[in-house]
């Protein structure tokens, strides 16, 4: 891993948990990790109730848009996280690679994506501290 790790978030759409967690780790970590997301089968845009519960955090993802997932944003990766991508994800060693089990949020409102958002942020947290021992 370099010094400034890289983490991709994968799922299928690529529009409500991934930009979600990719959101949270931009606000935790700053410019000390570089965010990426994409998925198997991008949607045309990101679910708004992910936009409208990412905004009542003070978290704006408007200007990120679902990404296709390619063989060579996982490469070069450090780690990579999935989140319901089931086996479409290529798979490298000496990776580092998770599968967060997360309820999907397409189709719920906002007040069932908050759940949602807030079990990610725990999850981000969590690996803010291990990407970064020393951070404050």
């Amino acid at each position: 891993m370099s010094d400034k790790p890289s983490v991709l978030f994968v799922c299928v759409h690529n529009a409500g948990r991934s930009q979600m967690a990719a959101g949270w780790l931009r606000h935790l970590a700053g410019d000390a990790v570089e965010v990426r997301s994409a998925g198997s089968e991008p949607a045309n845009q990101i679910n708004p109730a992910a936009v409208e519960a990412m905004q009542e955090v003070d978290i704006d993802i408007t200007g990120h848009a679902p990404k296709l997932l390619e063989y060579g944003t996982v490469e070069s990766s450090d780690v990579i996280i999935t989140m319901g991508c089931g086996d479409v994800c290529p798979v490298f060693p000496g990776k580092r690679y998770e599968d967060w089990k997360l309820e999907d949020p397409a189709g719920k409102g906002v007040k069932a994506v908050r759940p949602i958002r807030d079990e990610i942020r725990d999850r981000i947290d969590k690996l803010v501290g291990e990407l970064i021992p020393d951070r404050a």
